[in-house]
């Protein structure tokens, strides 16, 4: 796998991540982002011994898009720091079943549960289930999807993918939340297209946008 390298500088690298590869391996053996980014560091800069490479923010095995590690302890703590103070502006491409027009946000509690390794969703408060907010625009959309871009407010568990099924409208090839049928190649629509974040001397606020998969064309041109 060749790493494709969006954005690099003395602290911070953001890499595009393909649907199907995973962040961060269980085990040595999987095929990860986190492995290819260290080799890439390792041959450009002809470093020798155990290449640092600061894991910060992950995506599902099974959704594309930006994610950025750490070169640097420094830069594996000034963006952690933003994360935990939700610094970080994400913005993602989802493609849902089903039209749905217009702009708007949505406000449910989730709860991870961890033996089905799935999100519960609540319309109320309950214990044990944390507040999550995200607003969306459609950006385009036929009969049977819509192209939506979505501000994510809070970042829970599989939050995406659990409000839209709870409303009726899955993501396209996500099976595990109600979708009718898996994508070809095993993806599900949803792509982390845009992210802003301070760069890791504090000097500059950095957005890196992609756009969304070319195999998402197909069920857009119906």
């Amino acid at each position: 796998m060749n790493v494709k390298i969006l954005y690099e500088d003395n602290h911070l690298i953001a890499v595009y991540k393909p649907a199907g590869i995973l962040v961060q391996a269980g085990d040595r053996k999987s095929p990860n982002l986190l492995d290819e980014v260290r080799k890439y560091l390792k041959e450009k800069y002809k470093k020798p011994g155990n290449v640092f490479v600061g894991l910060v923010h992950r995506l599902d095995k099974s959704v594309s898009g930006i994610v950025v590690f750490a070169k640097t302890s420094k830069g594996a703590s000034r963006l952690s720091e933003q994360f935990r103070n939700r610094k970080v502006v994400k913005v993602y491409y989802a493609l849902v079943e089903g039209r749905l027009e217009g702009a708007g946000s949505l406000v449910h509690f989730i709860k991870k549960d961890k033996e089905e390794l799935i999100a519960k969703i609540s319309e109320e408060e309950k214990e044990e289930y944390q507040r999550s907010e995200l607003s969306y625009k459609s950006m385009r959309h036929t009969a049977s999807y819509t192209l939506l871009s979505i501000f994510l407010k809070t970042g829970r568990f599989n939050q995406i993918r659990a409000q839209f099924a709870h409303i009726g409208h899955p993501i396209a090839g996500d099976t595990l939340y109600g979708a009718k049928k898996r994508m070809p190649d095993g993806s599900i629509g949803l792509c982390a297209n845009e992210i802003t974040f301070k760069t890791a001397t504090g000097d500059e606020i950095k957005t890196i946008k992609i756009d969304y998969p070319k195999e998402w064309v197909m069920y857009l041109s119906g």
